[in-house]
């Protein structure tokens, strides 16, 4: 096991207004703080989700943990190939290497706390999404990036069928 060992010495804030926003409902995501701005520590954004909206298809990190925290509302997760309904207040936290999802549950909202730990350079991604919303670049672009923000995409029949 190796430890990760922080380099900042100074508090990170970020006020809301302040903070990036990527995308538009039904899918809006705030970019918080990255990893070069905690030395490494952690990244973290909030996922806001209206009526049903997926968050983020089958993935794995092979580097990182990943916590969700529901704010408000009602989240729909894959763990592994479990599947998790999470409500306000609850959180999960995958580990590295387990197959993930979110979304909001079946016609609910959801807003989320997600924080990567360690941390991964991951505004950028975020951005790459928007680019692929907006049909600038094709969602298969996403497949060259994978190794350079530890998300590696996969299929999930179990998230298939209780996305449909």
């Amino acid at each position: 096991m190796s430890l990760i060992v922080p380099d900042f010495d100074e508090s990170v804030l970020v006020r809301s207004a302040d903070a990036e926003v990527i995308g538009r409902a039904p899918t809006t995501i705030r970019l918080l703080a990255d990893s070069s701005a905690t030395g490494g520590a952690l990244s973290t954004q909030r996922v806001s989700l209206t009526n049903g909206a997926d968050g983020a298809k089958p993935h794995h990190h092979s580097r990182s943990a990943e916590l969700f925290y529901v704010l408000d509302g009602t989240a729909q997760l894959l763990s592994g190939e479990q599947l998790v309904t999470a409500e306000r207040g609850d959180l999960v936290i995958v580990p590295p290497g387990l197959a993930h999802a979110f979304a909001a549950a079946p016609g609910e909202d959801a807003d989320i706390l997600i924080v990567i730990t360690p941390g991964v350079e991951r505004f950028e991604y975020f951005r790459h999404l928007e680019r692929i919303a907006y049909g600038k670049v094709p969602p298969e672009s996403l497949l060259e990036v994978q190794e350079l923000y530890d998300t590696y995409f996969l299929s999930s029949e179990a998230w298939s069928k209780a996305r449909r």
